[in-house]
């Protein structure tokens, strides 16, 4: 069984910073893409950051400049680093990978997510 296990989330004041980790329970090197969503309550749950081939990036525009998405493959682990957070950034957090084991098989892995508050 394959697993995503989010941590990272809490509760910050707005300016504040936090980084989110996802850990795989195997190699995460044959996972691509790999991406982090979120949904605010109310809301659908939205893309926030996208990690292509190791190496190409694509974020919200609402999130440009201010979080960093990246990948230690040697840990098996995607991060969200999220910097001068804002009260609109609070929401769920959902770590998601693409996992292709043979040609005939395609998966889409999602870890179970974890809140992130941002507020005064």
């Amino acid at each position: 069984q394959v697993q995503l296990v989010e941590s990272g989330g809490g509760s910050v004041q707005p300016g504040g910073s936090l980084r989110l980790s996802c850990t795989a329970s195997r190699s995460i090197r044959s996972f691509d893409p790999m991406a982090w969503y979120r949904q605010a309550p109310g809301k659908e749950r939205e893309l926030v950051a996208k990690l292509t081939n190791n190496v190409i990036t694509n974020y919200a525009d609402s999130v440009k400049g201010r979080f960093t998405i990246s990948r230690d493959n040697a840990k098996n682990t995607l991060y969200l680093q999220m910097n001068n957070l804002k009260p609109e950034d609070t929401a769920v957090y959902y770590c998601y990978a693409q996992f292709v084991p043979v040609v005939e098989r395609k998966y889409d892995l999602w870890g179970q997510g974890t809140q992130v508050t941002v507020s005064s």
